[in-house]
């Protein structure tokens, strides 16, 4: 039985009269938030332990026995706290997060409207190579419209597409089943649902940002020039079908931070996730190795008597070491993608 909300609060109640100052907590997904900010409110100070790292220390491991050896452990200082941010950090983040998973979702019903495309054979997303820009989503929409012209549908083409026209008609012949049209129907549907919550997710994030005590106020500083604009002067488009925020990423976290963090390469539409992460308060470790290492972006080398017997990666998921504008493979992280693009 999972305690109830009047349970955790008589918890907190009966530990401040006691003189408990402090408790520690295993991490389990996300069942001991509630009771960590309740703790927090009464004064309690939580320390999330890590499951992992309470494996290196032998002792009793039934589940009888856990809080009594969690509270052993703590009480000798073997346990180290993970690291969580303030709570108005903690509230952006979770709009971060949630816009990340958004973006998942609606990536995969565009997914599904390239396989109805192809069972029907029309191969037009490997001709445009972008089915939700302007041109592939006006097809489809015509297509779902009744329209079956090739002709009629090639004229929908956009002036920035490299293909012309009479190769997109050419890709839009195809056997029109009513069972592929049902499906590319509701995955269309599902793709615009899911971009007007990411809009909404958008306007949520940038209400939150405003209460950040600014360190620069761009009124009476201005931003420096960007560096990351093309020959032409203006800046250069992302590749990807993946929807910036709908406010300026440049100037929020340039008031953020008090530096234009944008023109670090590869930073850009990363500067405000990775601050939902971490903040910008930086004291929490001792130097950049430290930090480094929590990211877990280096190596953990096993070496004894001087000679190293293993190598490699520790398997930590790290948000922080992870997080990105839009999602990556698990096998690469946002900031080696940065460090490659600053090497190079």
């Amino acid at each position: 039985m999972f305690p109830t909300p009047e349970d955790l609060n008589q918890l907190a109640d009966w530990l401040v009269p006691c003189g408990v100052t402090t408790v520690a907590m295993e991490s389990t997904g996300v069942d001991w938030i509630p009771l960590d900010e309740i703790l927090e409110q009464q004064g309690i100070r939580p320390c999330l332990a890590n499951a992992r790292h309470m494996k290196n220390v032998p002792g009793r491991r039934t589940d009888w026995h856990e809080c009594q050896w969690l509270q052993f452990l703590h009480s000798v200082g073997l346990l180290r706290a993970a690291f969580r941010p303030e709570e108005e950090i903690c509230a952006v983040r979770t709009l971060f997060r949630h816009r990340s998973e958004l973006i998942q979702a609606a990536t995969q019903h565009v997914q599904h409207m390239h396989k109805s495309l192809t069972q029907m054979n029309l191969q037009i997303h490997p001709v445009i190579s972008d089915i939700t820009g302007v041109t592939g989503l006006a097809i489809v929409d015509a297509i779902l419209a009744g329209e079956r012209d090739a002709t009629a549908l090639a004229k929908l083409r956009d002036s920035h597409i490299k293909a012309d026209a009479e190769t997109i008609r050419k890709s839009l012949v195809g056997s029109w089943r009513p069972e592929h049209l049902f499906t590319l129907r509701q995955s269309r549907e599902f793709f615009r649902t899911y971009q007007q919550r990411i809009v909404e997710c958008d306007l949520a994030i940038e209400q939150r940002l405003p209460k950040f005590e600014p360190r620069v106020n761009p009124a009476e500083t201005s931003l420096p020039p960007d560096q990351k604009r093309n020959r032409a002067g203006k800046k250069r488009r992302r590749k990807n079908g993946h929807p910036n925020p709908g406010f300026d990423l440049r100037t929020e976290a340039y008031k953020l931070f008090g530096v234009d963090v944008t023109q670090v390469p590869g930073l850009e539409e990363n500067a405000l996730p990775l601050f939902s992460e971490v903040g910008r308060d930086m004291t929490k470790w001792p130097s950049a190795g430290h930090f480094a290492s929590w990211l877990n972006l280096c190596p953990d080398n096993d070496i004894s008597g001087g000679k190293t017997l293993w190598r490699g990666m520790r398997p930590v998921e790290n948000r922080a070491g992870t997080c990105s504008a839009w999602p990556l493979p698990p096998s690469t992280t946002a900031l080696r993608l940065w460090a490659v693009t600053c090497a190079g």
